[in-house]
């Protein structure tokens, strides 16, 4: 493969990728692990450990730098070791507790007010400390794990620029055949016009033998309907055209893939109405072969940014 075709393909990329990143510092260690697939749009969901909530915007907002198209899917996991003889009170928990012990007083006879050390021993309510919340190195820490993101999301991209690289070589190997197609059907449409002057011949005799007074005018409307309904060189033409517009698309590269779905539209028009007026079983033979490799196309399209 030519230079310039690499260069071509590594322009292309696809929504479908994983990546991943490992860090450590003091007792903490941590993991990310992304993966992104198919999407409309871009949507980028966070997966966070209890206590590190407020990188949520921030892992989103880099997660959109990058990334344009596709479902991402953001994981961090934390190991860290608890510090040793430091607590902390859920309070909001705790006031959860004594607002509903409060309600029950009320509302029941008989209902006992709770004791302070029945509600301390409800799980949650007392928690360890962990390291990020007692550490002044935790801002420092912050800042490494988002930078193992960036490492991360780095893997992601060139994972999907990997996957995006193999569907472009399928994605032109199928427009070469839709060419190869075309030129096969044009060949057949040289043909036809002997074919079509039998045929158009045999429906001026029927319609003489039905109406024996039609006038010259009505045979010649009669006879330009036919020939324009056989005539399927303008679809070819067009769809020749939309094959073009999807090779110089995959050559600039870039954000394309909703713009090549356009253009599958776009086939299969062209196609369906060469099927409708072809009249040569060959040729109809060829349009539902152009539909199948269109199909296929149009699958591939779907995995691109």
């Amino acid at each position: 493969m030519n230079n310039r075709n690499e260069t071509t393909l590594s322009k292309i990329s696809s929504m479908t990728g994983f990546g991943s990143s490992n860090g450590i510092m003091s007792d903490c260690s941590w993991t990310w692990e992304v993966k992104s697939v198919n999407g409309k749009g871009l949507d980028i969901r966070c997966r966070l450990p209890q206590g590190y909530e407020k990188l949520d915007p921030l892992a989103r907002l880099a997660g959109g730098k990058v990334f344009k198209r596709g479902n991402l899917n953001l994981n961090l996991t934390i190991q860290e070791k608890p510090h040793q003889n430091q607590y902390k009170i859920n309070r909001t928990l705790l006031n959860q507790l004594i607002e509903t012990a409060e309600e029950l007083q009320s509302n029941l006879k008989g209902f006992e007010k709770p004791r302070l050390d029945g509600i301390f021993a409800v799980r949650g309510v007392i928690e360890p400390l962990s390291e990020n919340e007692y550490s002044s190195d935790y801002p420092i820490l912050e800042k490494e794990i988002l930078l193992s993101l960036d490492s991360a999301l780095s893997a992601l991209f060139q994972s999907r620029i990997e996957e995006g690289r193999r569907i472009a070589m399928v994605l032109f190997n199928q427009l070469k055949k839709i060419d190869k197609l075309c030129e096969q059907a044009e060949k057949i449409v040289a043909l036809q016009p002997a074919n079509i002057r039998k045929r158009l011949n045999h429906q001026i005799e029927e319609l003489l033998e039905a109406l024996p007074r039609l006038p010259d005018e009505r045979l010649a409307q009669e006879a330009a309907i036919f020939m324009i309904k056989a005539d399927v060189r303008e679809e070819l033409d067009r769809l020749k055209s939309h094959v073009e517009s999807a090779k110089v698309l995959m050559e600039e590269g870039g954000i394309i893939g909703r713009k090549l779905d356009f253009l599958c539209q776009e086939f299969n028009r062209e196609v369906n109405t060469l099927c409708s007026k072809a009249s040569d079983i060959s040729l109809s033979k060829i349009g539902l072969e152009l539909k199948a490799v269109i199909e296929q196309y149009r699958e591939q399209v779907q995995n691109i940014e």
